[in-house]
């Protein structure tokens, strides 16, 4: 098996096997914007569950119960507040946390004893605290410039490492691209949006664009070899790169994907650790869409906004001209289907 893995690896790497990654943008193009367009719908549909960081309430956290289950607490805050909607969570085996609006301070004093009778427990086992809502709003604020920053710091530096811009506008549409399904598949399952999911969709930014670079790094090394004699066309070259990266991004996807699915199902499901939940979601869903859209996206992306220059665009006739001649086929060269 490993010298299959090997022989494959090699295969790819010296291009005697390749997949056509780059002709068949139009293809990875149709599924990323059908993607993107579905995961852009969800959240207006259905709506971002925010945590309480960000709309700001109050919360009560019920530690030390015998029988943990969500409807004493519900009907508990219906009796002290009625019309107040209660978000109840419960937290591991023994734990109830209970989120409403806003309460006034002997609101939250009334519910903390109704809490501790429902539940049988001691009022020193009920804490509580509020966040309010200019706090909450200040953290989407701080989240948005965050990411805001992030973005425009990436692209220049980009941008002066591999000096293009052209590069640089392939990654950024294509972290972006990874940014919007990343939103949308965490308001479809639900999750609470709190402070340990947005620093878990930077880090999958961060990751997505590090994988990136590498297969770029490796696109310009293949481009800038290829010279006037070169029996490449430009779209060969950067798919060839691609081909050659891809086992290293496959290896490094998974050697990161699986600590973090431990986290997700086994952190977070059984220790039932909130925070652990929200962040290792985000990371998840991130590593394997930036793998998906750095391969299938940001290179082909990048080899289409090139191709149009005269230089590459007189070289890639020549070559194709030189197949022609050679008594080949125009048809040997990528199709971009």
């Amino acid at each position: 098996m490993a010298n299959r893995l090997t022989t494959f690896g090699n295969d790819l790497y010296t291009g005697k096997r390749s997949f056509n990654f780059v002709g068949g943008r139009k293809k990875w193009y149709t599924i990323a914007a059908v993607l993107i367009i579905l995961s852009a719908l969800v959240p207006v549909v259905r709506g971002f569950n925010f945590g309480i960081e960000f709309r700001g309430g109050s919360q009560f956290q019920i530690v030390g119960v015998a029988n943990a289950t969500e409807q004493p607490a519900i009907d508990a805050v219906a009796e002290v507040v009625p019309g107040a909607v209660a978000r109840v969570t419960i937290v591991g085996d023994d734990g109830v946390r209970v989120q409403t609006d806003q309460l006034e301070q002997a609101e939250s004093r009334e519910l903390t004893t109704v809490l501790a009778d429902a539940y049988g427990v001691p009022e020193s086992e009920v804490t509580s605290s509020f966040i309010g809502a200019s706090w909450g709003a200040d953290i989407t604020r701080q989240a948005l410039l965050g990411l805001l920053a992030f973005l425009l710091l990436a692209a220049v530096i980009m941008a002066l490492y591999f000096r293009t811009w052209k590069m640089s506008l392939a990654a950024i549409l294509s972290l972006l691209g990874d940014l919007i399904v990343t939103a949308g598949l965490y308001a479809a399952v639900g999750f609470e949006v709190t402070p340990a999911a947005v620093i878990g969709i930077l880090t999958i930014l961060s990751y997505s664009l590090y994988d990136t670079v590498v297969v770029f790094d490796k696109i310009r090394e293949n481009t800038s070899e290829d010279g006037q004699e070169s029996r490449r066309t430009f779209a060969e070259s950067v798919n060839l790169a691609v081909n050659q990266t891809l086992v290293r991004s496959i290896n490094t996807s998974v050697v990161a994907a699986l600590p973090v699915a431990a986290i997700l199902f086994i952190g977070a499901g059984v220790l039932g650790a909130d925070t652990l939940r929200d962040i290792s979601l985000a990371l998840l869903i991130g590593i394997l869409v930036g793998t998906w859209s750095t391969v299938f996206i940001a290179a082909p992306l990048y080899s289409q906004l090139r191709e149009g220059e005269p230089a590459i665009k007189r070289h890639d006739q020549k070559v194709l001209k030189e197949r022609e001649r050679a008594g080949g086929s125009t048809a040997e060269a990528l199709p971009v289907a």
